[in-house]
């Protein structure tokens, strides 16, 4: 990984640095041990661009056949709204989350409750659905 990201704060706003936090699991040296973690994990590769790690914590049965990061999308802040299940003994769990992003200097947002399972010992982002 680039040792400038690594230094400084993790693009998912945990208040750890990159490499304490979403590194090792972008590395593949780790996996996530919460859906939180994951879609920690998740925000932060879309903002660092790795849509490789993205294609591989999307679960198999809802997983797209090809995955492309929009370069324009400059991702600026992230907000856990509430978290339900999805810890580190239970197979199922939800995030909520607002993330901030930034398209040729418009603002926009997302928020998203986003659905996670655990397959074979490891989470997965399975889907998610948009606030009405």
């Amino acid at each position: 990984m680039n040792n400038l990201i690594d230094s400084g704060p993790c693009p998912c706003e945990s208040g750890r640095s990159y490499a304490k936090c979403c590194s090792a699991l972008h590395a593949g040296h780790a996996l996530a041990e919460t859906a939180l973690q994951l879609m920690r994990s998740r925000y932060s590769a879309f903002a660092l661009g790795y849509a490789a790690y993205l294609a591989s914590s999307w679960h198999p049965d809802t997983r797209p056949q090809s995955l492309t990061i929009d370069a324009g999308q400059r991702w600026i802040g992230l907000k856990i709204k509430s978290i339900s299940r999805g810890g580190p003994d239970d197979t199922e769990g939800s995030v909520e989350f607002i993330a901030r992003y930034k398209i040729q200097g418009k603002a926009h947002r997302l928020q998203e409750n986003s659905r996670f399972r655990r397959l074979d010992g490891r989470w997965y982002y399975l889907d998610g659905e948009q606030p009405d």
